[in-house]
């Protein structure tokens, strides 16, 4: 793929469809780097979902009872690797991360902003720890 050297930036995201309407969230990192000015019009690329990541839902049906506890279930495994961008430093000096549904992915030994594979080595209900396998340039 060709990427333009006006590129803005560069994120992934979910979009949600509400009436006749698709949203983007974007980062807040992006606008606090100056690179998406709040109001302002902008082209945007959808791309494909990467293999293994989770697809868009099309509507939100009511939540089955299997699904409820999927939620109540950390989306996260012992000995899984992701590469992930660390979103914040936590008060430990830790790395953080959100993956799915929000769950917190804390990374010794990174900077905010840094992407990192990393291997999840600890799962506990609410949080998880992991460490570093690789460092990755940011638009890799």
């Amino acid at each position: 793929m060709e990427i333009p050297e006006t590129l803005h930036c560069l994120f992934s995201a979910r979009a949600t469809t509400q009436d006749e309407t698709m949203t983007i969230e974007v980062p807040a990192r992006e606008v606090e780097r100056g690179e998406v000015t709040p109001g302002e019009v902008y082209r945007v690329a959808i791309l494909a979902p990467v293999k293994g990541e989770d697809a868009p839902a099309k509507s939100q049906p009511k939540a089955t009872s299997a699904q409820a506890t999927d939620a109540e279930t950390p989306p996260v495994a012992e000995g899984e690797e992701r590469t992930v961008e660390i979103e914040g430093i936590g008060d430990q000096g830790d790395g953080i991360d959100r993956v799915e549904r929000g769950f917190v992915v804390i990374v010794p030994e990174t900077s905010e902003d840094e992407r990192v594979t990393i291997e999840i080595t600890d799962v506990r209900q609410t949080v998880a720890f992991a460490e570093v396998l690789s460092r990755q340039p940011y638009y890799e």
